[in-house]
């Protein structure tokens, strides 16, 4: 019978071309795990069977390389190490039958990555950390054979790319909870526990080959095929007692909301700013119209095709924040379309690197023509055009800037390719449409061309613009759709638009040569110095300090060019790109 380790072995393998370390019993010193320099970018540690005994030590958390950490069938003790949060590239973590002790640290919402845990066949007590739930990836749980206590935590139910589940020979009790059809569960296994009450029939319960029940002799109803008893049914007096408690209970809760809001009224005359600014604001024409000092020229900020923006201060219950105002120009009859579709994407998406929407404005002006707006936080540092080309700007963007800022980019484009509900196409990546902030936070703004895969009816139209000339891939010039890997593209120009100076515009890049193309070359002769921004080029005290830079330089141009490739299918996602430009920083900061 397949086993779940057997099972999870056919899950896709993540791993590819790691630098293993499995022929040393001693793990460095083993207790101390005192590593050196030469261990630190390990990225394998499989040590299965090696008789391994003590604990496993704090320093551990210091091989942040670490991809995978396999310690499987040892003797080690003790608690498992809160360190570990730290491997933030950890995607497999095995430290199953050993003689691990105490809770499982709460503080596992630091692997990111992680796709497999395996805690089975320990003295682990308490119970599953909530933050479980907020790993993305996370695709196999398995702590069986533990001393775990309470109920199948409901929170399980939003990790949507759990395959594996594996809690049995354990002490958790209560009733079994609903999984919700959306789940990809493939292998649940609750045996050998004390679960009680009815077995649902939908979800994984549906398939009696996706799950194990064996050992809970309190448990009824279920698939016929399971052979567990029927439930008993509810007596009609006790149904109707049940009943009566669920009314009080109901009515005595809404009038204590009602008091509650009543008491939240009279203690409060206005709204606080941080309430409001958990809704969105209502404003009118006329509102805007003033925010903007009637919308004039000296508060124009910037011009596109379907827009104007101007800045401006809204004045909202006795508040005053600056704003952005970008006004559709509804003449254009792509407008309403862009209007629309930017609501859209702002409906479904909250990041830190996205421009943050105050609200929208759907009205008339006072010559009774259609008005629409948008408003947005005003960004004082303006655009990452103008800072690379704006001569009002006498300081220039050092190196460490230029990268924090393609990371804030990176991390929002991985944001809305992979964890949205649904793949969010921004469509128009470039500089004008970064926007930072007071502390050079980059955000990602425009979403005017943005499409919701899936759910867009117009996103295969061969008539739609796509993108900006310079940084939309070649495939949207031949009428093929909008992807994610369009915006890998795009971010790919951008990037060494960013680290050259070069806009992919300019009359140098004719007959064929591109800025694609000019970065490549650059990387074969080895010449990358050359093609550098002379604002970033800075004297280093040393030669080794010279060299490294240069090949970090080298490391981030590669990743420009890997994104933009011609073929769609040869880029890198931006996953892989969050991940490389970590690694350049991390190395910049050793220089």
């Amino acid at each position: 019978m397949e086993t779940h380790r057997d099972f999870a072995r056919n899950i896709s393998d993540p791993y590819g071309g790691l630098t293993s370390w499995n022929d040393s019993f001693d793990l460095c010193d083993w207790s101390g795990i005192k590593c050196g320099k030469r261990h630190k970018r390990v990225t394998s540690i499989i040590l299965r069977s090696q008789g391994l005994q003590g604990s496993l030590s704090p320093h551990i958390g210091n091989l942040t390389f670490l991809r995978e950490l396999i310690l499987y069938n040892n003797s080690i003790q003790g608690s498992i190490p809160h360190e570990l949060s730290r491997l933030y590239r950890l995607r497999r973590l095995d430290l199953g039958s050993n003689t691990f002790s105490g809770v499982i640290p709460t503080n596992c919402s630091g692997f990111y990555n992680l796709i497999q845990l395996w805690l089975d066949g320990n003295k682990l007590v308490g119970s599953l950390p909530r933050e479980i739930s907020l790993l993305p990836k996370l695709s196999v749980v398995s702590v069986g054979n533990n001393k775990l206590t309470g109920g199948v935590p409901s929170f399980l139910g939003n990790v949507t790319s759990l395959e594996v589940l594996d809690i049995s020979n354990n002490n958790l009790s209560g009733q079994l909870p609903q999984f919700s059809d959306q789940l990809l569960l493939q292998f649940l296994n609750l045996s050998f526990n004390d679960f009680e009450g009815e077995v649902p029939i939908t979800g994984v319960f549906a398939n009696a080959s996706e799950f194990s029940l064996e050992g809970n002799i309190r448990l009824c109803g279920g698939l016929i095929g399971l052979g567990l008893p029927k439930c008993k049914e509810m007596k009609k007096h006790e149904k109707k007692w049940i009943l009566i408690v669920i009314l009080c209970s109901s009515t005595i809760f809404v009038i204590l909301c009602v008091v509650c809001v009543w008491c939240k009224k009279r203690s409060n005359d206005q709204p606080s700013q941080s309430l409001m600014n958990e809704r969105f604001l209502q404003v009118s024409y006329n509102q805007l119209l003033n925010a903007t000092n009637g919308f004039s020229e000296s508060n124009l900020i910037g011009k596109g095709g379907f827009s104007s923006v101007y800045k401006g201060i809204l004045n909202v219950v006795d508040n005053r924040m600056f704003v952005a105002v970008k006004v559709l120009s509804l003449q254009n009859q792509r407008a309403l379309r862009s209007f629309t579709r930017e609501c859209e994407a702002w409906r479904n998406i909250r990041h830190r690197n996205l421009l943050k929407i105050i609200t929208s404005c759907s009205s008339v002006d006072f010559q009774g023509n259609d008005f629409k707006a948008l408003v947005y936080e005003f960004m004082p540092n303006g655009s990452l055009h103008d800072w690379l080309h704006s001569s009002a700007h006498t300081s220039r963007l050092s190196l460490i800037q230029r990268l924090n800022i393609l990371m804030d980019i990176a991390y929002a484009l991985d944001y809305l390719h992979n964890r949205c509900q649904t793949t969010i196409v921004h469509g128009d990546i470039k500089p004008s449409n970064i926007l930072l902030d007071v502390d050079m936070v980059a955000h990602v703004g425009d979403f005017g061309l943005a499409r919701i895969l899936g759910v867009d009816s117009n996103q295969n139209s061969s008539t739609e613009i796509k993108g900006t000339i310079g940084y939309a891939p070649l495939e949207y010039g031949l009428g093929s759709e909008m992807t994610s890997n369009g915006d890998v593209y795009s971010f790919g120009i951008l990037l060494l638009h960013v680290m050259t100076g070069k806009k992919p515009t300019e009359d140098v890049f004719n007959d064929g040569l591109g800025l694609h193309e000019f970065a490549n070359l650059a990387l074969q002769k080895h010449e990358i110095i050359d093609i550098i921004d002379d604002d970033v080029i800075e004297l280093q005290s040393s030669e080794a300090k010279t060299q490294k830079l240069e090949e970090c330089l080298a490391s981030i141009i590669k990743i420009g060019v890997s994104c933009s490739v011609s073929s769609p299918l040869e880029r890198i996602n931006m996953e892989h790109v969050v991940y490389e430009l970590q690694h350049v920083k991390d190395l910049l900061q050793n220089i």
